[in-house]
């Protein structure tokens, strides 16, 4: 028994004797934690994690469209022969057209807005930009009020992740214009809110009145909600950020409102103040709109948006390639059109809206300078115009001429969506990889 003990290590039970090694406790390392060694690992993980930070804040901001606008996809035109409209493309990105992306949206029910009551989608999706502006701007409606379908080709209605993505290709989205396109950056928050009750207007601050005068379709009450409307998203963040549905500092909108012409200086002023003079890391667009306020006066539209074009080129010349961009203030007004007119090879992204359709509503003191023949005739001349100096048009008559107006002029929710999305789709056709 002691050799077989022996043989396998196993130490003799004898008195004096000592314990079997399976019975002793494993030894402790050597290795004890003591403040300097604690000291020393936290210093390395603040490095390590400040490293980090530091490679993802350098790394170039990628820029890009999604896919599906730019490679070709497939397409069968013959799901339904003889139909006057084919069945949207079975395809992913197309999902979002055909549900009701309002469904979570608060006050969906309250309001009864359904995205689907706005826009009904067909094939095929318009493939680039100057077909979707056209589609657009002279699509219709069967019937009063119905969804509105552009011509030819669709756009996309997109849900609120989505505009998150697209707003977060663009450094800051610029909207200029009047009670209009204020009315359009409203509806763009309530996108952005994911709120068909007062996504548009700043509910944190309101009264039992307001909340009850300025609810819904109320939005857009300019006689009893127009102080309250959303002029940027800046504001949001500032005084509601939860109830923004996108990530932290990827969104920027705003309007600054120039509704004459001349233009005030201290207007002029506060849009310079928008503009960085060197080039930022994404983009910027602009949206622009006049007319009602100079009587659909064409050559005053046109002298606006030369005025705001000639500001912008000035304060950040970057908008516009080095050798083309005025050196000073003294160039003459023939010069500087002509230097807005070589912007192509540049990246600067800029739409012009012009004017809805008039309602019954409409004063008659205003029917023959503001009526509809001379809305249908001042959208026709101004898209000609703009197009010579590189600015893209958009018109809203046709989309606009039956649907409800409060007043006479401005259009409702449903119909200020409708335009808010076409903003949407030109934003997501820019080619920002270009910038």
């Amino acid at each position: 028994m002691t050799y077989f003990l022996e043989k396998h290590g196993i130490a003799s039970s004898s008195p004096g004797a000592s314990p079997p090694r399976w019975t002793l406790a494993p030894k402790m390392s050597s290795w004890s934690i003591t403040p300097r060694r604690v000291g020393l690992f936290l210093v390395a993980i603040a490095i390590i994690y400040s490293l980090n930070a530091f490679l993802l804040v350098s790394k170039p901001h990628k820029l890009e469209r999604p896919s599906y606008l730019t490679q070709n996809l497939p397409y069968n035109t013959t799901v339904l022969p003889h139909a006057a409209f084919q069945p949207p493309e079975a395809l992913p990105h197309r999902q979002p057209d055909m549900v009701d992306t309002f469904a979570s949206y608060k006050y969906r029910n309250t309001c009864n807005i359904s995205s689907l009551d706005l826009h009904s989608p067909f094939a095929p999706l318009c493939t680039d930009r100057q077909s979707l502006l056209t589609a657009m701007s002279s699509g219709g409606r069967i019937g009063h009020d119905t969804p509105y379908m552009p011509r030819g080709c669709d756009m996309r209605w997109f849900s609120t992740e989505e505009i998150c993505e697209i707003f977060s290709r663009f450094e800051k989205v610029i909207i200029l214009g009047d009670s209009m396109l204020r009315h359009v950056v409203g509806s763009l928050n309530v996108l952005l809110r994911k709120d068909l009750g007062y996504g548009a207007v700043t509910d944190w601050n309101f009264s039992p009145v307001e909340r009850q005068d300025c609810f819904c379709n109320y939005q857009f009450n300019v006689k009893a909600c127009s102080v309250q409307g959303i002029f940027k998203t800046g504001d949001v963040v500032k005084n509601d950020p939860d109830s923004l549905a996108c990530p932290a500092n990827t969104i920027d909108v705003i309007i600054e409102q120039m509704i004459r012409f001349p233009i005030p200086t201290d207007e002029l002023d506060r849009f310079r103040n928008l503009l960085p003079t060197k080039k930022p890391t994404r983009p910027y667009a602009f949206v622009f709109g006049h007319g009602l306020w100079n009587d659909l006066d064409l050559q005053a539209t046109l002298d606006w948006l030369d005025t705001v074009l000639d500001a912008s080129i000035q304060q950040a010349p970057w908008l516009s390639p080095p050798s083309k961009a005025p050196t000073s203030r003294s160039r003459s007004k023939h010069v500087a059109k002509r230097e807005r007119s070589k912007h192509e090879s540049g990246f600067w992204p800029r739409l012009f809206l012009t004017p809805n359709a008039a309602g019954k509503e409409k004063p008659d003191e205003w029917l023959v300078s503001q009526g509809n023949k001379a809305l249908m005739i001042f959208e026709e001349a101004v898209g000609e115009e703009v197009r010579r100096k590189g600015v893209e048009h958009l018109g809203t008559w046709n989309m606009s001429i039956q649907s409800n107006k409060f007043d006479g002029v401005h259009l409702d929710l449903r119909g200020n969506l409708i335009k808010a999305m076409m903003v949407m789709n030109w934003l997501n056709m820019l080619e920002v990889e270009n910038f």
